[in-house]
Parts: structure tokens; C-alpha cells; sequence
């Protein structure tokens, strides 16, 4: 989840603290939203970036990645 934030605070300039308030409620909101395989996908991708590991070319996931495989589920762009 580290990297997630991080990309947050990259990408908005936000504090560190406030960007891991606001990746935390995305998260809560998804999980809640999302049936629940889906859900503990979720959880799999950014507790442990390992658990995905084969699904991409070089075999690690990101926060990028993550953020392209959750918008694939959601019919975005991957």
C-alpha cells in the first residue's frame, strides 16, 4: 500500500498522511462496492504484490499495475 501512496503523493503533491487518508477511504469504498471475490482481489494486489505475480510480463506489480488491472475490471483501459 506504501507505493500507492506514494503515487498518490507524486501525482497531487498531497502530504504523505492525507494521501494514505484518501487511499484508504478509495480502498474502503471499493471493497464495499465490489463483490467479494473481487474485494479480496483487491486486498491480494495491494497487501501483497506478490500474490499477482505471472499476471504481468515481468512478474511484479506495481502501483501502476495495480491501478490498470482495477480499471481492466471496470471496462477502462489496461
Amino acid at each position: 500500500m506504501n507505493e500507492l501512496i506514494e503515487l498518490v503523493v507524486k501525482k497531487t503533491g498531497l502530504p504523505k498522511e492525507t494521501a494514505k487518508q484518501a487511499v484508504e477511504v478509495v480502498l474502503n469504498f471499493l471493497k464495499e462496492k465490489l463483490p467479494a471475490p473481487l474485494a479480496s482481489q483487491l486486498d491480494a494486489v495491494i497487501e501483497n504484490s506478490g500474490a499477482l505475480t505471472g499476471v504481468l510480463d515481468d512478474g511484479k506489480i506495481d502501483a501502476n499495475d495495480a491501478a490498470n488491472l482495477l480499471g481492466g475490471l471496470f471496462g477502462g483501459k489496461k
